[in-house]
């Protein structure tokens, strides 16, 4: 039974798992949207989102130590620095009035080789 485990597996080891999340999410951030497969849109749409409410949040703080701490946190996720910096500086701030929902899944139909459902994940426009 799978009481209380969190994430999906999508059939590889604990390395290669965190390191196609990773990835993603940066080209989800680099490009604003990725083409891909249902189940891996599923799986890091949350935690992008997330990422996108922690940027917020280092913006709305007062200092510069609190966009500093959010630039850190995001790296860490994300494994990449000028990522981080590119969500807190230029994603996050137009998304400051928006409570939430910050990406969009759109259902493409199925791969042709193996009949995988593809969507197009995209981070929403105002």
């Amino acid at each position: 039974m799978r009481h209380k485990v969190a994430g999906r597996r999508l059939n590889r080891d604990m390395g290669h798992r965190k390191a196609l999340r990773r990835n993603l999410m940066k080209q989800l951030f680099a490009h604003e949207r990725i083409k891909t497969t249902d189940a891996k849109a599923k799986a890091i749409r949350s935690e992008a989102e997330k990422l996108i409410t922690i940027a917020k949040r280092g913006n709305a703080s007062e200092t510069d130590m609190g966009k500093v701490n959010a630039i850190r946190q995001i790296a860490k996720k994300l494994g990449d620095n000028d990522a981080a910096v590119h969500v807190v500086n230029e994603i996050a701030p137009r998304y400051a009035e928006r409570p939430g929902g910050y990406t969009r899944m759109l259902k493409l139909g199925q791969r042709a080789g193996d009949a995988a459902q593809v969507v197009l994940l995209e981070l929403v426009e105002e």
